[in-house]
């Protein structure tokens, strides 16, 4: 469990110790195992498809039965995950249920769930191009059909904010509440990405760090041109609407 240091940390975070799952129904906490399967598992594709680094980064998974989430814990390496080791909390950041302390990225992820009800998955990663763009908080400008289909646009730059609370969450909303994005570089940070459960939302940290890899080389040849917003919306509507129906 946890030592007092870790305990006087969390509350300094602002996250309570853990409140155990008693009283909640067999139907959250058949959902509770599941997810931490799915989160454990989907964990895998940041370091494979080279989005993280050491311990960085982190999935996680909001439940529908409940206003909960399960999200990876803090200071874990990847190849040392379990669905076991993978903790649960509130949609305040507080700890519901796990041994560790939860990612210090959850009240960002928290914020997100609270505020976008739509958003069932939230992804971090610190993947190099993407980063690199936001490091010069310049945003990715649509000049790939890729990026018509996936984000519907440009993707943007979000505000820089410290990690330890929720700011970094009220910039991820303010900055994607009126976008068909589902990527926001955060400045100076790197990319978070949403979707409609944690598999949507890591397709998305692929891809925005795929165009952001391929518009970075386009630029070393030359200046990139930019798609029509007529083409942008004709793409988006395709790929979101008709495309593998």
């Amino acid at each position: 469990m946890f030592s007092q240091e870790e305990v006087d940390a969390k509350e300094a975070r602002g996250i309570g110790a853990a409140t155990g799952l008693a009283g909640y129904s067999q139907e959250v906490l058949d959902e509770i195992a599941q997810v931490r399967k799915i989160v454990c598992d989907l964990h895998a594709e940041l370091p494979r498809w080279e989005l993280v680094v050491w311990t960085a980064g982190n999935v996680s998974q909001r439940l529908k039965s409940a206003d909960l989430l399960v999200i990876k814990p803090s200071g874990v390496t990847y190849d040392e995950l379990t669905p076991e080791k993978m903790v649960v909390t509130d949609l305040d950041g507080n700890l519901v249920d796990g041994d560790r302390l939860p990612s210090s990225d959850t009240a960002a992820h928290a914020y997100v769930y609270r505020n976008m009800p739509n958003v069932f998955g939230v992804v971090h990663t610190h993947s190099t191009y993407a980063t690199a763009w936001a490091a010069r908080a310049e945003p990715i400008p649509c000049v790939l059909t890729m990026m018509a289909d996936e984000f519907g646009g440009d993707i943007p730059v979000g505000p820089f904010a410290l990690i330890g609370d929720d700011s970094i969450g009220q910039g991820i909303v303010d900055t994607l509440k009126d976008s068909r994005s589902r990527a926001v570089l955060m400045r100076n940070h790197g990319p978070f990405t949403i979707g409609k459960d944690a598999k949507d939302a890591v397709k998305a940290a692929v891809m925005v760090e795929e165009v952001a890899r391929t518009v970075h080389i386009s630029r070393q040849l030359g200046e990139p041109t930019r798609i029509s917003q007529t083409d942008i919306d004709s793409l988006y509507y395709r790929y979101q609407n008709v495309y593998g129906q």
